[in-house]
């Protein structure tokens, strides 16, 4: 496969698997509310966290590169806008991993602004996504 396909398909599986990670865990949340902070985060979900991370970190490198590749400016106004939203949304999926991690451990936390993180970074992905899908040249 030549590198450019290859480099496609990295940034777009790292893009689902992003979204993928934060449908399950925020199902997973929801079902089991009930239980408690501890049940909602136990040790064995650290898996979906951490493919989340993976596919967290690789987007910059994958998405520079296919940008390289491309040979478009860096200066184009949906790719800035990407890396700005990107910015924001991985910031507020870190603090919201820090905050779980808080809720887990002390169960002490404020879920209304976990929700809040949660709901940024979602709609910060999804926003990304759809910017990546248009490319609006």
């Amino acid at each position: 496969m030549e590198t450019l396909t290859t480099l496609k398909v990295l940034h777009v599986v790292a893009t689902v698997v992003i979204l993928a990670s934060g449908l399950v865990l925020a199902v997973l949340t929801w079902r089991n509310r009930s239980e408690g902070p501890a049940t909602t985060m136990r040790r064995p979900w650290l898996f979906i966290w951490c493919l989340m991370l993976i596919g967290i970190l690789s987007m910059p490198f994958t998405g520079w590169w296919l940008v390289h590749l491309i040979g478009w400016p860096l200066g184009q106004l949906w790719i800035l806008g990407s890396s700005v939203i990107y910015a924001v949304a991985t910031f507020s999926a870190v603090w919201l991993l820090v905050r779980l991690d808080r809720l887990w451990t002390t169960g002490v936390g404020n879920r209304t602004f976990s929700l809040a993180l949660a709901i940024v970074s979602g709609v910060g992905f999804l926003a990304i996504a759809a910017l990546m899908g248009a490319k609006p040249v």
